[in-house]
Parts: C-alpha cells; sequence; structure tokens
C-alpha cells in the first residue's frame, strides 16, 4: 500500500494530479482547496483505496487530514469522492459543526442529504479531538451553562456563538449577543 509520495507534477486535473517520484506517474485525488496551491514539486500522506476494478489515491498535506479522511470515509454512506467534497471545507469549520451537531451547515456539502447528516454527527461527534479545535464550547463555558440554564439546547447555542466577534468577550456580553442573535 502507498502512504506518502513526494515528486514532480506532470499535469493538473479538476480532481487532482499526476506526480510524478520518479519514472512512474500516480494519479492522486486532492481536494480543491490544495489544488489550487499546487506547485511544481508535491508531497502527500497518501490514502489508497483498492476497489475490484480500480485503485484509486487520495493525497493529504498533512497526517491529521489523512486520519480525518479515514474518519469520514468510515462512516455508512460516506465514499472516498464525497469525503473529499467534505473535505474541502476547512477542519476549522467542519469539526466544530459535527461536534455542535450542525446539520444545516454539513448539508451544504455536495452529496450529503440530511440523513447522512445525522449519520456522520452520530458516529463522528465522540470521536473528533475537541483540543485543537477553537469552540464556543470551549471558551465561552460559563455563557453557554447560564443559556444552558435559560432552557436553550447546546447545539443552538454554538451554532449561534460560532460567528462571535472577538471583542465580545465577558460573560454577560456573551448571553447579550447570544439572545440578539438567536
Amino acid at each position: 500500500m502507498i502512504a506518502h509520495l513526494k515528486g514532480k507534477v506532470l499535469k493538473k486535473t479538476d480532481k487532482g494530479i499526476i506526480l510524478s517520484p520518479g519514472n512512474i506517474g500516480y494519479f492522486v485525488y486532492i481536494t480543491k482547496n490544495l489544488l489550487s496551491t499546487v506547485k511544481k514539486e508535491a508531497e502527500f500522506f497518501i490514502h489508497t483505496n483498492v476497489k475490484e476494478d480500480a485503485q484509486d489515491l487520495y493525497g493529504f498535506v498533512n497526517y491529521e487530514d489523512l486520519e480525518f479522511f479515514v474518519q469520514l470515509i468510515s462512516v455508512k454512506g460516506i465514499g472516498p469522492k464525497v469525503a473529499m467534497e467534505i473535505m474541502n471545507i476547512p477542519t476549522e469549520k467542519l469539526k466544530p459543526a459535527i461536534i455542535s451537531e450542525d446539520e444545516v451547515f454539513i448539508c451544504r456539502v455536495p452529496g450529503i442529504g440530511k440523513k447522512t447528516a445525522k449519520r456522520l454527527i452520530l458516529e463522528l461527534k465522540d470521536k473528533i479531538e475537541t483540543d485543537r479545535i477553537h469552540t464556543p464550547v470551549a471558551s465561552h463555558s460559563e455563557a453557554i451553562d447560564a443559556l444552558l440554564k435559560l432552557g436553550y439546547q447546546r447545539k443552538d447555542i454554538t451554532k449561534n456563538l460560532r460567528e462571535i466577534p472577538e471583542e465580545v468577550t465577558e460573560t454577560e456580553e456573551i448571553i447579550t449577543y447570544f439572545l440578539k442573535n438567536a
């Protein structure tokens, strides 16, 4: 199984690149965001997907993105191509959406319907490492506790506080911001 490739970029397409680490060229699927940043040389961590009629390679700049991709394709109904569409969303926006159960945000991805979004949330919510993610849950816990006591749902609170301005830092200001924008 191929786990890592580094080499010369021979050609870019709309879905990926042809990468030559030597005298052979490999087609590597990469996200649209990554495709726009690739230069003449590239290096990727690789996920190899073997099917009966194909052997596809999916490339990621860092190992964390590769691990997240593997988590995505472990969810029933999400194959590698849909997972690549999901990976076009920056993980700093996607992971908090999964944790806060924001189905509407996840359904914006082409190929993801309401049922698949619910399944993705259910299966990945507890697997995502929250220590690397900036979410309102981690940074505004007193305000969130107060809003929970007022009867609001956690997913609604985190969804509305995701867009909170940086200058709003005090608990009272956070609660006021939420009540005005809920």
